[in-house]
């Protein structure tokens, strides 16, 4: 059965373009490591940048609406795992100390999210919009745009600017 799976999701470009879109659905490798993955596989490169995109934005919403209570409910049951609950918390509040991201909220989580540097992007900036109090209306509009933002960054410093044109 696995075998099956794995043929298909490299055998077909509905394979790779869902498998695109998972690994770009993955916290840190995102969609930086979601559209060379797709490129990779045999994807072109407008198809890899959407299975990106898309990916990328799947957790968003989840993370806006639950991460407090995922927190809090790991705090509780799993105490291990609260310190780094906490250093995951911690991070995420000293990036909210840019003075920009607090004054501008959505300007400034736009900015925090379609910049493509280590540690910032979708995953971050979910849970920076929920320790924001973001409104998930006001917050998942701002995510995707930075996020297609910096997936034509990352696919113009990759591939140059001619192939996405």
């Amino acid at each position: 059965m696995l075998q099956a799976i794995s043929l298909w999701l490299h055998a077909s470009a509905a394979g790779e373009f869902l498998l695109t879109m998972l690994i770009s659905a993955v916290p840190v490798v995102e969609l930086r490591g979601g559209i060379p993955a797709g490129v990779a596989m045999g994807l072109p490169i407008p198809l890899a940048l959407l299975a990106a995109v898309l990916g990328n934005m799947l957790p968003v919403p989840f993370v806006i609406l639950f991460i407090r209570r995922i927190f809090k409910w790991v705090r509780v049951h799993i105490p291990k795992l609260g310190g780094f609950v906490d250093r995951l918390e911690a991070r995420a509040y000293a990036k909210m100390r840019n003075e920009r991201l607090v004054r501008y909220q959505e300007w400034g989580l736009l900015l925090f999210v379609a910049v493509p540097l280590p540690g910032t992007g979708a995953w971050t900036g979910s849970l920076i919009a929920a320790l924001m109090d973001l409104r998930l209306k006001n917050a998942v509009p701002v995510i995707f745009t930075g996020v297609v933002i910096a997936g034509f960054i990352i696919t113009v410093l990759t591939y140059g600017a001619t192939v996405v044109l």
